[in-house]
């Protein structure tokens, strides 16, 4: 019977905190920010670890209090060491920026590698920019390399591109120009300016793929378009190797590349 009783217990105090944390959502989405911030410091003081995060965003945004980063880091830690991820990669992200905290890189990094271990993908970018600048940890390019192929992997362009430049570059692995061409193209094809250039700039060189003034004009044009002085640069230098016919022809492929948002370019 006792045993029976608590769970019930359990069943109604779930219910009863479900009702609650839906009750001060709808109070925050409905844009009343001062009541959902004193209906979440009151769940954040009976150590609710969602409320916590939730009003450490609203101290960190200034939503119906006044902004305080000094607050919201408190919050954010409460809620991290009670293992809420966001409030992990969030309060990685205050020590790093320095925001209501004394900037420290170490304390930064500790926080990231504990989000990167659950597979959250900007944690992941972060932790290896880390490694790969020694910020807060001993520089590392292998590691760096380990957890950049970890976001790419998940699909973060900005990690495609710099695991392209490690394997370009020769910076924690063999260097390798077919690898980088390959995780060039993936963050090209997501739209990523710097990824674009590269991209051509290899095509135009032959290096890691067949050169191609074709290709290589293409991902530089598209960079090129986005006012990039470098990409028009190297456009316009890629140009002198062609005829007009392939120029047209280029330009053609880049309106279909965009309409079809990067699926057919090549």
């Amino acid at each position: 019977m006792e045993k029976l009783v608590t769970t019930l217990f359990l069943i109604f105090a779930t219910a009863v905190w479900a009702g609650d944390f839906e009750a001060r959502m709808t109070t925050y989405e409905k844009g009343d920010f001062i009541t959902a911030a004193s209906l979440f410091k009151k769940a954040a003081e009976q150590g609710d670890s969602y409320a916590q995060y939730n009003l450490a965003v609203m101290y960190r945004k200034g939503e119906g209090v006044s902004q305080d980063y000094t607050e919201a880091v408190r919050w954010y830690k409460l809620a991290a060491e009670q293992g809420h991820s966001d409030a992990q990669f969030n309060l990685a992200e205050m020590y790093r920026k320095g925001e209501g905290v004394l900037q420290d890189y170490a304390e930064a990094f500790r926080w990231y590698k504990l989000v990167a271990k659950q597979g959250n993908s900007k944690a992941q970018f972060n932790l290896a920019n880390m490694y790969r600048k020694g910020e807060g940890v001993l520089q590392d390019y292998a590691e760096a390399v380990r957890w950049y192929k970890l976001s790419a992997k998940q699909g973060s362009s900005h990690a495609q591109f710099n695991l392209a430049l490690m394997y370009d570059h020769g910076d924690g692995v063999l260097q390798d120009d077919a690898e980088a061409v390959i995780w060039y193209r993936l963050a090209a094809k997501q739209g990523h300016l710097k990824a674009q250039l590269n991209l051509g700039i290899l095509y135009y060189l032959g290096e890691g793929v067949s050169q191609d003034h074709l290709r290589a004009h293409i991902w530089m044009e598209l960079a090129a378009m986005s006012g990039m002085k470098s990409a028009q640069k190297s456009r316009d230098r890629s140009a002198e190797n062609m005829t007009s016919q392939q120029i047209v022809k280029a330009q053609e492929m880049v309106k279909k590349c965009l309409a079809s948002k990067y699926k057919d370019c090549d």
